[in-house]
């Protein structure tokens, strides 16, 4: 007699309590019958029956059977068993490693009706990966993969490659769930007997991604689960030839910990607006011991072009003939297995619809534009592309246009590259490179004379890397070994000895690469294995003096250089074991300090470090302080820097060190220690101070780590002290012209009454009011930097006219007392002396400014210097400086004349008293009359011309320098007390006033002194 044994699956809806709650559950029934019954009359028994289901906690439902399926079949014949799995079933472990003859599609002997579960769905794993023997790989070595990994439930096949001397692949297909447990149990057998195993596991993660193409720049989530918990997760891009591990960047953002108890293993990412890049297969993967457990995901990407580059022909239209000029532009863009909907418009106005006429790769699309000759604003053509998505992307090329009468600069060749006639203050873009090379060159018409030309012609290698670069800060091969890769490429690429534009633009792009490192480096352990390769690049590229680039480009690159440089040093982690570590290169020295006060030399600089514990790196640099910005009161730089960071490894902490550096510095002025801040990059003595100095050597202590060099002055033209003076000097002046207007204003009426008072009083307000309107303005741009060009000018325009004009009143108030001292009986009419006065006071300074700014204006040369939003210096007698030296130069031998008349005169009226109290009368007469009139006639102003001719290491210089910046910042000062409260008139009449009383003998006075004005 025998008997079958039937297992299904049935889906079973049940209903609680009779409400239309209802829950899907699966399974399993076994069903034990003779011959006779076969599955068909099972199903339909199933399907009609209604069914009790008793729980654990005693509770019973009705159980309604929607679907079934058989799973498995045994056949039992006495002794004899014969079990099978349905198809798209397979033996289950539990069944497999009880009974190892049960592992395949085979028929099973063993009676195993009874386990649960029987058979469980196939599913598709496949597993990969590497063993390496330690000696040459063999046959032998395969057959013991093949019997380790042969006793897996469900092994298809396993193919074995030998990919070197003794270290082989392996790839295998499994169709039953893995066991990792047996899993575990077969690598640590193969690891006893090999040098190292690493295996894959691909198909029992679960990977969640976006179904359809997700929106450019959108912002996707990736998440990927498994049932196990695991020790370490990671994700990687694949590509075709590429395998890109993902990190935390500007791009890769890791979300929350999405674990749950049913997958206690999760990770997600966001991709933050992702382009063309970010197409590929997402592999996420778990790693337990030495098993990684991986799925794979596509994600799709809606495309528009990550880049669209628009170049003209010609690259400047020429309109001097009128009518219609034509342009022929050429746009570029990457290529896209979407088809876009592109076109263009010209100033605003859409036009046809445009394809590309080359491609696929890049994508070319021609544009044909008639330019209207009329003159306007801007004229411009932008084109734009439109994905299926109905998402937009436009890029904007502004028309350079000459047109008819504006001044510009003639047509030349420079190196072969032809610039057309082009109109004044365009810069014009020529994006014709050499061969292996990619970017552009720009020259910038200045009236009649081109600007150097600047070229941004970049080799193509360092653009590769530029790239790597970029997509590592993004996300993309964010490892050590990226960066260890970039560096090499880097050292590979060239050793930057050319002195040229071309090889400035190079090193430009290569800071821009350690740049870029130094911030990925923050989230990574870089190994001291990188040292030697970014010692070598650092040193290359300060091969050069980076030419043919402007002061600020320059600047910014020395400043970037020396962060990138110094934040890297910080970041790699040095052996603590290497005590001697010295790394010597042309432009660069490197060595470790390791201790409580190490000392070390470098290029020459003693450096003495004392720190509580840990690794100091101090490395010194060559050739880099003449690019750096300074600032710094009037100094000039010195040939070596010094960098000192403690190892963040190793307990460093930089707020923790005091640094003692003895410079080699052959210099006889005065040094400044200073340190490179490199939030302002500017240089500061914060910290730092000067603790011994000779003619050799200057040694310098210091309370923080950074970058350090010895500034040394060009003269003390500026100081503390003098930035002290200066200050208090222009707070008191507008104080004290504030007072002299208000006092003027009190006592007008009662101290002109006479022609000479009228024609005193008149100058000093006039000086006055223009003193305080320029220190006004003065005070307002001691920051440049901060201003926009416009306010820059305009500040500039009203210093220049407003102290113009204030030497021009006091040159009238001059001339007027000469005119009295001289022409005794031919007193000046009131009527007469206001009109020369207003034309000298109010004109001339007006036609002086106006006409040295048109005459700038007119021959292209500039104004003003927006570094110090003042006139501007070329050379004896070039520079709009000088139409500001020239007239005070006359106003001052004027006034200086006016003053020797004042003091002969003096000195005549006391001839016949020759005794000697005359004399001392006399003398103190000349001293009041210099004290109170030298202010007022500007002759202090004097000293600045001296301070021009004087050199800065004259030991008279300091001195004038203080001279200077007293008496002219105080000028207000004393010009209240000379022209104001040192005439008595004044004094008696605000006194007056004050105390409301009037004395007799002041009314006397009064009415005595009335004259006749007309």
């Amino acid at each position: 007699m025998f008997s079958r044994v039937f297992l299904f699956v049935l889906g079973a809806v049940y209903i609680i309590n009779q409400v239309f709650t209802q829950d899907s559950y699966v399974a399993e029934v076994m069903v034990e019958s003779n011959v006779s019954l076969d599955f068909l009359n099972l199903s339909t028994i199933f399907k009609t029956a209604a069914i009790d289901v008793t729980d654990s906690n005693g509770v019973t439902f009705i159980v309604t059977v929607t679907d079934s399926e058989l799973i498995a079949e045994c056949l039992v014949l006495g002794q004899e068993v014969h079990c099978n799995c349905s198809a798209g079933y397979t033996w289950s472990n539990e069944v497999c490693y009880a009974n190892p003859d049960c592992c395949h599609d085979t028929t099973c002997s063993h009676n195993v009706s009874y386990v649960t579960p029987l058979c469980v769905p196939k599913v598709e794993v496949f597993i990969n990966g590497t063993a390496e023997s330690a000696l040459p790989w063999v046959t032998t070595d395969n057959d013991m993969l093949v019997k380790e990994f042969g006793i897996l439930n469900g092994l298809g096949s396993i193919n074995i490659t030998t990919i070197s001397g003794n270290i082989a692949n392996y790839e295998m297909d499994v169709y039953a769930p893995i066991l990792v447990e047996k899993l575990e149990g077969i690598l640590s057998n193969l690891s006893s007997q090999l040098v190292d195993i690493k295996i894959d596991l691909m198909g029992l993660v679960s990977v969640f991604a976006p179904v359809e193409p997700v929106c450019y720049k959108s912002k996707p989530l990736l998440m990927c689960s498994y049932e196990m918990a695991t020790e370490s997760t990671q994700w990687i891009l694949r590509k075709p030839n590429e395998y890109l591990e993902l990190d935390v960047g500007t791009v890769v953002q890791l979300e929350p910990d999405c674990a749950t108890p049913q997958y206690p293993s999760c990770a997600a990412i966001t991709l933050n607006k992702v382009t063309g890049i970010w197409i590929g297969e997402y592999e996420c993967g778990f790693t337990q011991g030495l098993i990684s457990f991986k799925g794979r995901t596509p994600l799709k990407l809606t495309l528009l072009p990550d880049y669209i580059d628009m170049t003209p022909n010609p690259i400047v239209t020429d309109c001097t003939a009128g009518g219609v000029a034509s342009v022929t532009v050429t746009v570029t863009v990457p290529p896209s297995p979407d088809a876009y909907e592109v076109w263009w418009s010209y100033n605003g106005n859409r036009q046809n619809n445009i394809y590309h006429t080359s491609g696929p790769d890049p994508l070319i699309y021609t544009i044909s534009a008639a330019i209207t000759c009329e003159k306007t604003d801007a004229q411009y053509i932008e084109i734009f592309f439109k994905n299926i998505k109905e998402q937009v992307m436009s890029e904007r090329l502004d028309i350079t246009v000459l047109y008819d009468g504006d001044p510009f600069c003639e047509e030349k060749n420079v190196d072969g590259d032809f610039w057309p006639r082009s109109p004044y203050k365009a810069t014009v873009v020529n994006k014709q490179c050499p061969v292996g090379r990619r970017g552009y060159k720009t020259h910038t018409c200045e009236g009649p004379l081109w600007q150097q030309v600047f070229n941004y012609c970049v080799d193509e290698k360092l653009l590769n890397i530029l790239t790597s670069a970029e997509n590592l800060l993004r996300g993309q091969d964010a490892t050590v070994e990226g960066v260890m890769a970039i560096i090499q490429a880097l050292r590979n690429v060239s050793s930057f000895s050319s002195d040229t534009s071309t090889n400035t633009a190079d090193v430009n792009t290569s800071i821009t690469v350690l740049m870029m490192l130094s911030k990925v480096s923050d989230r990574l352990i870089l190994q001291d294995s990188v040292l030697t390769g970014l010692i070598n690049v650092g040193s290359d590229l300060l091969n050069t003096a980076w030419t043919g680039v402007n002061d600020t480009v320059l600047e910014g690159m020395a400043g970037d250089y020396l962060e990138a440089m110094e934040a890297l040093m910080e970041r790699i982690k040095v052996n603590s074991s290497i005590n001697n570590l010295e790394i010597i290169k042309q432009n660069l020295h490197f060595k470790l300090c390791v201790g409580w006060g190490c000392q070390v030399s470098v290029f020459d600089v003693n450096v003495t470090l004392n720190k509580a514990y840990g690794l100091s790196k101090v490395m010194a640099i060559n050739n880099l302080m003449p690019k750096l910005s300074n600032t710094f009161l009037n100094t000039n730089y010195t040939n070596v820097l010094v960098s000192a960071t403690l190892d963040r490894y190793h307990g460093g902490n930089n707020s923790h060190a005091d640094i003692w550096l003895d410079f080699p510095v052959q210099d006889p002025s005065k040094p400044y220690c200073v340190f490179w801040n490199i939030t302002t990059r500017e240089w500061s003595d914060f910290g730092c101070v000067v603790v011994n100095r000779d003619e050799n050597r200057t040694e310098c202590a210091c309370n923080h780590l950074t970058s350090f060099s010895v500034l040394m002055s060009k003269g003390d033209v500026s100081t503390k002290e003098l930035d002290v003076l200066t200050n208090v000097g222009l707070a008191v002046s507008l104080c004290s012209l504030v007072l002299l207007l208000l006092i003027e204003y009190v006592v007008w009426a009662a101290v002109v009454r006479s022609n000479l008072s009228h024609f005193r009083h008149t100058a000093i307000v006039n000086i006055s009011t223009f003193r305080l309107l320029a220190d006004i303005c003065f005070l307002a741009s001691i920051f440049p930097k901060s201003l926009s060009d416009n306010w820059c000018l305009t500040l500039t325009l009203a210093k220049h006219l407003f102290y113009l004009a204030m030497f021009c009143w006091m040159m009238c108030l001059s001339i007027m007392l000469v005119h009295q001292l001289i022409f005794v009986f031919s007193p000046l009419r009131k009527r007469v002396f206001m009109f020369l006065s207003s034309i000298v006071g109010y004109l001339f300074p007006i036609i002086i400014v106006g006409s040295s700014y048109v005459y700038c204006k007119y021959k292209y040369k500039p104004y003003y210097d927006s570094d110090t939003c003042w006139l501007v210096f070329e050379r004896l007698l070039e520079g709009s400086l000088h139409a500001f030296l020239i007239p005070v130069a006359v106003v001052i031998l004027v006034n200086v004349f006016s003053l020797v008349v004042v003091i002969v005169t003096l000195v005549k009226t006391s001839v016949p008293d020759s005794g000697k109290a005359a004399e001392n009368e006399t003398a103190k007469g000349i001293i009041k009359v210099i004290v109170l009139l030298a202010p007022l006639f500007g002759v202090t102003w004097i000293i600045g011309f001296f301070l021009l001719i004087l050199d800065h290491n004259n030991p008279v210089f300091p001195v004038a320098n203080y001279a200077f910046t007293i008496l002219n910042s105080f000028q207000g000062l004393f010009i209240l007390i000379g022209g104001c409260i040192a005439e008595q008139k004044v004094r008696e009449e605000l006194i007056k006033r004050i105390t409301g009383k009037s004395k007799a003998s002041d009314s006397s006075k009064n009415l005595t002194s009335t004259t006749q004005t007309n």
